[in-house]
């Protein structure tokens, strides 16, 4: 049925009546930070629910009022059974190449979480080697990596409960379907398997509730964890130290990464950390200004991808026993109009993964690094690719805004694509049109965004819009196939994603420029976007919502306290709020290379002058909002949430009947990853009936 005649044909909805949320209780706590008096009446709800009885039920208060809110708009039901056919498409990942076979993920449209697959050639019978749905019925243990030995004998994966991301390890006999008793725990990631196929590297957390006490380690199978070589420790929050095994199993490579922007990097041989526990660094990036990825090394020759004088990226070449800096040998150079992404290896050649305008193209060069041409692509999107240095077949995964994931088998060295796998979609898509348009920022720099709509949508400045931004940690929103925005999109909706500084889409030039004191510069760029797109006729204010993210949250939540007179509804999802508390939280001293921290002066000035939640004004009338958080969230405290909700509802001079301050609270998730499809499906007509309420289509 059709969304607007459903609205018409039923009563006036239940979200009208009186509010029932109660003023939330006011316990200030004030406190002066560099001269700064700052008071906070609501830090008594920072307690997590299993610490605190009294925010357990202040939150359930503010979740009964937004279940009853959104559960009466009109066109929920109509929304959930338009989104449903596009949230349960089937999906097949990228595969992995081992001796044995291809590893790869498929997920048919109904399963909650992805099954791990194994086929022995492209075309040989595909066998289930793992189902995480299997081991719960309620969907909610997910399974956040998975990675074979190159010999295609294990797999090693990690699962983790409620979105709480504290992976624990396990190692599955592929041939057998056994899996071995070998079990880490503490948010454990795989640093990569030993030649032998029988060891592997490691990182783990020491202690579980410490987010800073990670240790790189290795581990024999059939051993006992607790007798595991430490490598090496972490010593400072906002420095993750990491590393593993060169492919031939000779050297140790490693990084102590200081944000997003920098890197030491360093190498030492392995057989002889292994036989001495001496571990011989020789470092060849310190203290730098860059990041220094390493890719693999080729005979004595290590190959990394370097920002440091590059920031669009370059390959150089480093002679592992000639490591100084100076006989360093650049293999492929920085490109002007493009930017490095990722660099793989496949038998005789390089890989290079790029990005122009924000999509993707790919360029082939021998070991010397001679171009060898590209790799078409059906278009412009967003492509990855998986290879493997002994091999010259490849697959390439393609998608769009307007294209549905397909997967191609091709060679490297005769790059001809072949489908191999495609998701299929309930209908046409080729009947939207996907626009790339640039705003000009207040500083003239130019900001690229993409817009979604039907072809034949008349702009008319009265078009409900969805506008969804980033910017930050050097992240790039490249074209993506999304399927919840095509109810949206067939309501006359547009879907506009923006492409701020912060992010990675032009080098890390572009990222530097929104960051720490230049954050403010992301915030101009979104709401230059936003007049764009009232300026064009696309929309105008009154039908105009953002939606972001995590940072992205950071962004909206500053947007509807620096220009609530742009918008008309906001989703403020996982999100930073409190940029004066934000450190000092979860794992959050990992971000202070990112966005500064209050214990610094000058950095406290910065965040002080942008953080949401002390810039409500009482008696200002802002956007309506749907606030989200995940209760065993272990990047962002739901903390941020609550407080901004508590203090939003008791300033703004909101209508709580037609413009409310929404909270929602998810007390079965994490930041997001690993939800069961009932989960998300509910997220999703929650938000896009808000979204839907709050524009107009939905009354």
């Amino acid at each position: 049925m059709h969304f607007l005649a459903l609205a018409a044909a039923l009563p006036l909805p239940a979200l009208l009546a009186s509010p029932t949320v109660p003023p939330t209780k006011e316990i200030p706590v004030v406190e002066t930070v560099h001269g700064v008096s700052i008071t906070d009446e609501y830090r008594w709800l920072e307690a997590l629910e299993k610490d605190s009885p009294e925010v357990a039920a202040w939150t359930t208060t503010q979740l009964d009022e937004t279940r009853a809110r959104l559960g009466a708009l009109p066109c929920r039901s109509a929304l959930a059974s338009a989104l449903e056919p596009w949230m349960t498409l089937g999906s097949i990942g990228l595969p992995t190449m081992t001796d044995a076979g291809i590893v790869y993920r498929q997920r048919s449209g109904t399963q909650n979480q992805p099954v791990v697959m194994f086929r022995a050639s492209l075309d040989a019978p595909a066998r289930a080697l793992l189902d995480v749905n299997a081991m719960d019925a309620q969907g909610l243990t997910s399974l956040d990596w998975s990675q074979p030995n190159e010999q295609g004998t294990m797999l090693a994966y990690g699962t983790s409960r409620q979105g709480s991301e504290m992976s624990e390890l396990h190692v599955l006999e592929i041939a057998s379907g056994k899996t071995l008793t070998d079990k880490i725990s503490g948010k454990v990631n795989l640093s990569g398997w030993m030649p032998d196929g029988k060891s592997f590297f490691y990182s783990a957390l020491r202690d579980a509730k410490d987010p800073y006490s990670r240790e790189t380690r290795y581990h024999t199978l059939g051993t006992d964890p607790a007798t595991d070589k430490i490598l090496e420790k972490q010593t400072t929050p906002s420095e993750i130290p990491g590393s593993g095994p060169s492919s031939d199993g000779k050297w140790i490579i490693g990084m102590l990464s200081k944000g997003w922007q920098a890197n030491d990097l360093w190498i030492a041989p392995l057989e002889h950390w292994l036989k001495t526990g001496e571990l011989k660094k020789t470092m060849l990036a310190e203290g730098l200004d860059g990041r220094f990825e390493p890719i693999d090394t080729v005979g004595d020759t290590l190959y990394i991808t370097m920002s440091f004088g590059t920031p669009k990226g370059s390959v150089m070449a480093i002679a592992v026993h000639h490591p100084e800096r100076a006989a360093w040998k650049t293999v492929i150079a920085e490109r002007e109009d493009m930017v490095m992404d990722r660099v793989s290896l496949a038998k005789d050649m390089i890989v290079v993964t790029y990005s122009k305008d924000v999509c993707t193209q790919f360029e082939r060069f021998n070991m010397d690094g001679a171009s060898q041409g590209d790799i078409g692509l059906p278009g412009l999107g967003t492509a990855s690719i998986s290879t493997d240095r002994k091999r010259s077949d490849a697959f390439v995964q393609f998608t769009s805004y307007d294209a549905a994931p397909t997967i191609f088998a091709t060679n490297v060295h005769h790059p001809k694509l072949m489908e191999w796998a495609k998701t299929s979609t309930p209908s046409d898509l080729s009947k939207y049109l996907v626009e790339q348009k640039r705003a000009t920022s207040p500083d003239g720099t130019q900001v690229p965004m993409f817009i979604v709509r039907k072809r034949d949508l008349v702009l008319d400045g009265n078009n409900p819009t969805l506008l969804y931004a980033y910017g930050g940690f050097n992240v790039s929103l490249t074209p993506t196939f999304n399927p919840t925005i095509v109810p949206w999109l067939e309501q006359g909706g547009v879907y506009v994603v923006a492409n701020l500084r912060g992010g990675g889409e032009y080098g890390e030039a572009w990222h530097a420029a929104g960051m720490q004191s230049r954050k403010q510069n992301v915030f101009d760029d979104f709401y230059a976007c936003a007049e764009w797109l009232i300026a064009n006729k696309y929309t105008q204010s009154a039908r105009l919502a953002i939606e972001g993210g995590s940072n992205g949250g950071l962004l909206t939540g500053v947007a509807v306290t620096q220009r609530p007179d742009l918008f008309s509804a906001a989703i403020v999802a996982v999100p930073l709020l409190d940029m004066i508390r934000y450190h000092q939280f979860l794992i959050a001293r990992y971000w202070v290379p990112e966005y500064g921290s209050s214990e610094d002066p000058t950095a406290f000035s910065t965040l002080h002058a942008y953080s949401p939640y002390h810039h409500i004004t009482a008696g200002k009338k802002y956007p309506a909002l749907l606030i989200t958080a995940g209760e065993n969230d272990s990047r962002v405290h739901p903390l941020h949430a609550r407080k901004f909700a508590a203090k939003l509802q008791r300033d703004a001079a909101n209508d709580v009947a037609t413009d409310p301050i929404l909270l929602w609270v998810d007390r079965d998730a994490g930041h997001g990853q690993g939800k069961p499809l009932a989960l998300r499906i509910r997220d999703e007509v929650d938000q896009w009936s808000f979204v839907m309420w709050q524009t107009g289509v939905c009354r």
